[in-house]
């Protein structure tokens, strides 16, 4: 919903999406070289002082540009175009002005700008139907006989000579001007801007549309530019030094680059952009019919919806967020990539506000996806806290592997069971017996999580326990080894805390190794993280047989994975119930200089 009200109302957004493209136009632009057949002559800050004496401070007397289009009318030029303003008569030198409108005598390629003013005036401005010819104003159907248009002629310019378009400069929103008007529609009246004048009447197709997007070659100073003052020199010299055809067959722009002048706009090229390369841009881009276009109808938002869709169905589907945020970084750059190239083919993709969408799309999803498995995390935590010791659970988070799921694993299975505590009991209340059974089970439970084991369960007074799950341990035989002979060691101090004559009771430690199933087993509303399988019904047969044998008695299968970490003393065979064959039991002996 966010998305499509920032593609269709807010536009909040935009700007950086101009910004961008003005880049990758600026970048396109660099490498282009203008039509060689516009020419600037150039009222720069060289000709105003050098003019200085001739025609004094600016304005110069029209009499100056009388004389420079004598001589650039010889040299039979296609056009030759004002960017300067001739919209009041000079009170002070009405003759400079006469002297001007006669040099345009004979001349009909001769072009000068206008301004449309401010619509609010158009009640005090001209009939449109009387001035229509004059200026060049085109009638549609929908055109208003009695409409008036408030626009600024070039009234020091005989009627007969105005060959007139509009140089009114638009700025968009952003303060940059990218834009140059074709035609001013006034209630159905087209006004045709300067530069559709001069391609007009020059032959050049000229669409029929508001505006054009300008298509820019270069930065200031491309164009081919002439100095004024050297021409007006050089035409007043009884030998010219310049060349007496170098303006034949051209398209001659007269305006001013002088920085005192602030004929500088803000365009994409550059912050300060003379006025009269604008005009010389604008004519270049309808006589070559290379100017830029948009793409049509909805285009960022259909890229924005498909990509904040495909954005939902990856994480619907559990995909990796990293996975996610790779194959999203690759479609950004190739969709700038393809922005880019499309600039030189003129055309302007709008992919930044689709994909600045889509990321804060995807960093919401991937922040609820951690908040998610934070939260997951924190409850697996807390759930085999219960079963292994706090160290492995952080050693599980930290390597992603918490595994709920059930899943085969080469396993050491452990029961212990207190010998004699039947008779134990009898001589405490029950409230004794279970203050006395968590005493024990505390100190054994920390020898199981000391020595890398997983605590599966307590039946009754037994001990059920587990190495090589849920973390890997090549070394989960010797380990449980380790932990039983321990066991016996707390099992001897807690006897001597309770004094000799509760001290008559032992403990039963039966050990086997092999393969059995480990993960969260259970009904929906309790399950529990356990071992299930023959290895596990054999530990606990296994246990039954030590009474009366040994305190420890571990299989052959535990004995061979323990290698030499230990020595084992044989017990002989004996008969399990649910097996036919005979199973071998050893007790471990503690190796000489090490330590349990």
């Amino acid at each position: 919903m966010l998305a499509f009200l920032e593609l269709t109302w807010l536009h909040a957004l935009s700007p950086l999406e101009n910004r961008l493209s003005d880049w990758f136009v600026s970048l396109q632009a660099q490498g282009l070289a203008p039509d060689k057949d516009i020419v600037i002559v150039d009222i720069d800050d060289a000709s105003l002082a050098r003019m200085q004496d001739t025609a004094g401070s600016w304005p110069w007397p029209r009499s100056v540009h009388g004389e420079l289009l004598q001589g650039i009318a010889k040299q039979q030029p296609r056009a030759i175009v004002f960017d300067i303003l001739f919209s009041e008569r000079d009170e002070f030198r009405p003759e400079s002005d006469r002297e001007f409108n006669r040099s345009l005598q004979g001349l009909n390629n001769v072009y000068f700008p206008m301004v449309r003013r401010d619509a609010e005036l158009d009640k005090q401005g001209a009939p449109a139907a009387q001035v229509a010819v004059m200026l060049g104003l085109r009638r549609t159907e929908h055109a208003d006989d009695k409409a008036r248009i408030a626009v600024l002629p070039p009234l020091a310019v005989d009627p007969a000579y105005w060959r007139a378009g509009t140089i009114n400069f638009e700025e968009d929103a952003d303060g940059v001007g990218r834009r140059y008007q074709i035609y001013t529609d006034a209630y159905g009246w087209l006004i045709p801007s300067l530069p559709a004048r001069v391609a007009q009447d020059l032959g050049y197709a000229v669409p029929n549309q508001p505006d054009m997007v300008l298509a820019w070659r270069g930065g200031p100073g491309t164009f081919k530019h002439i100095s004024y003052a050297d021409l007006y020199e050089d035409f007043n010299r009884e030998h010219a030094r310049r060349a007496l055809d170098e303006l034949k067959g051209k398209i001659v722009i007269i305006g001013t680059a002088a920085t005192g002048l602030h004929d500088m706009r803000v365009t994409p090229m550059a912050s300060l952009y003379p006025g009269t390369e604008i005009l010389a841009t604008a004519i270049d881009d309808l006589k070559n019919q290379r100017m830029m276009h948009r793409t049509q109808g909805d285009f960022a938002l259909y890229l924005a919806f498909l990509l904040l869709a495909l954005l939902n169905i990856a994480f619907l589907r559990g995909m990796n967020a990293i996975k996610v945020g790779v194959a999203l970084l690759s479609i950004s750059l190739l969709a700038l990539l393809v922005s880019y190239l499309a600039v030189a083919r003129l055309y302007l993709l709008p992919v930044l506000l689709p994909l600045m969408l889509a990321w804060a799309c995807y960093f919401v999803f991937a922040l609820r996806e951690y908040l998610l498995e934070r939260k997951s995390r924190e409850q697996a935590v807390q759930m085999f806290s219960r079963f292994v010791n706090p160290h492995v659970v952080k050693e599980l988070v930290a390597h992603g592997g918490l595994s709920r799921a059930g899943e085969s694993r080469q396993i050491t299975i452990l029961f212990s069971d207190i010998r004699g505590f039947t008779t134990l009991s009898e001589k405490r209340t029950p409230q004794q017996v279970v203050e006395l059974l968590n005493r024990y089970f505390t100190l054994q439970v920390e020898v199981v999580f000391r020595h890398g084991g997983s605590l599966d369960k307590f039946i009754g007074d037994a001990i059920m326990a587990f190495w090589g799950a849920p973390l890997d341990d090549p070394d989960h035989a010797c380990h449980a080894v380790e932990a039983a002979m321990e066991m016996g060691e707390v099992l001897q101090r807690f006897k001597k805390e309770l004094g000799e004559e509760d001290a008559n009771f032992d403990v039963g430690i039966g050990i086997h190794t092999g393969p059995a199933v480990v993960g969260l087993i259970g009904s929906e509303q309790r399950r529990e993280y356990t071992a299930i399988g023959d290895t596990v019904n054999l530990g606990s047969r296994i246990e039954g047989l030590t009474k009366g044998v040994s305190r420890i008695l571990v299989s052959r299968e535990t004995m061979e994975a323990c290698g030499d970490a230990y020595q084992f003393k044989s017990f002989g065979s004996f008969k399990v119930k649910g097996r036919e064959q005979e199973v071998e039991l050893f007790a471990p002996v503690e190796k000489e200089g090490r330590r349990s």
